[in-house]
């Protein structure tokens, strides 16, 4: 399996300034379940930078080729959480993710769900399996990383009515973190 740190973006490495690396480690230690991207915005470095300083245990790279063949595996999941998270909004969707097809340069996505459209898959540079806790509790997700470093959507593993994380997609997601992508 291939290690996060083998992976590494160059994207996710660009920001050469150690003041910038440093003040990341800092906001992580003193806040370990905070959100990546607010971090990201606060010092001025791509998400998958900050990601990338998180510990080593909390993140499994997949290689952006295996695209299709994770959009595949994620849509045995049932109903996910999927969110778009930009300076603007943070986009939070509930369904089912539907199998898609390649098609004038997309990943075209439709099906019986709420989550449809046409993916850039072809942007994808980083895809990372994300272990970490966010505000106090376990949050699972799959997260897809353009050029830029910047996240394109993530996947997570739902809560159910008591907010503990679905055990079978629990399952699933660690099934994929054994997988060897």
């Amino acid at each position: 399996m291939a290690t996060s740190q083998a992976m590494a973006h160059p994207a996710a490495q660009e920001p050469s300034d150690a003041g910038k690396v440093a003040r990341v480690r800092e906001m992580l230690a003193a806040k370990p379940d905070g959100v990546i991207e607010a971090v990201a915005r606060e010092v001025g470095v791509p998400t998958l930078a900050v990601l990338e300083e998180t510990p080593a245990e909390q993140r499994v790279a997949i290689s952006p080729e295996r695209f299709e063949a994770l959009w595949e595996e994620l849509a045995t999941w049932g109903e996910v959480l999927f969110i778009v998270n930009t300076p603007d909004i943070v986009l939070e969707c509930e369904g089912a993710l539907p199998v898609g097809s390649y098609g004038h340069g997309y990943y075209n996505i439709h099906g019986d769900s709420p989550i449809g459209g046409h993916i850039k898959a072809g942007n994808c540079r980083a895809i990372y399996l994300v272990d970490r806790a966010f505000h106090g509790r376990r949050s699972c997700s799959v997260q897809f990383f353009n050029g830029a470093g910047e996240a394109m959507f993530k996947v997570f593993v739902r809560r159910d009515d008591s907010r503990a994380l679905i055990g079978e997609q629990l399952a699933k997601f660690e099934a994929l973190k054994t997988k060897g992508w």
